[in-house]
């Protein structure tokens, strides 16, 4: 007996590189354009399509996506508190009305009986004037 055959290590198949370069290219324009698929899929020129097969079948690209999304949302949450701190009176209620429901900051009336609509409107107007320089 001669010595043990070695082992063939495959090669990857140019599609798998391609595959990961493209994937790479999706998500850095997914980055640049902020998360929005068809103006990252035109960037990185690939089909949108090929961005919705890799997250299908690639827990790994979709995690990064998925982070992106974060990223994204920092972002445009970082300009709403610039806006408010600005005091930009459609910032502010947009914010309250998202963040804060359970103080009551709601667009509209819940079931229980004898509460003042005008409520809302009042600590809204309230907080407004106290945001003023």
């Amino acid at each position: 007996m001669r010595g043990k055959a070695k082992a063939k290590v495959k090669k990857p198949s140019k599609f798998y590189t391609n595959l990961n370069i493209n994937k790479k290219k999706m998500l850095e324009a997914l980055e640049k354009s902020l998360g929005v698929v068809t103006q990252a899929a035109k960037l990185a020129e690939l089909n949108r399509g090929d961005h919705y097969n890799y997250l299908k079948s690639d827990p790994v690209y979709a995690a990064a996506v998925l982070e992106l999304e974060n990223v994204s949302l920092d972002f445009a949450e970082s300009k709403l508190f610039k806006e408010v701190e600005g005091g930009n009176i459609t910032a502010i209620i947009f914010y309250l009305k998202c963040k804060g429901k359970k103080r009551g900051y709601i667009d509209h009336v819940e079931t229980e009986q004898n509460q003042n609509p005008d409520k809302l409107q009042d600590a809204l107007i309230a907080i407004a004037a106290a945001m003023k320089p």
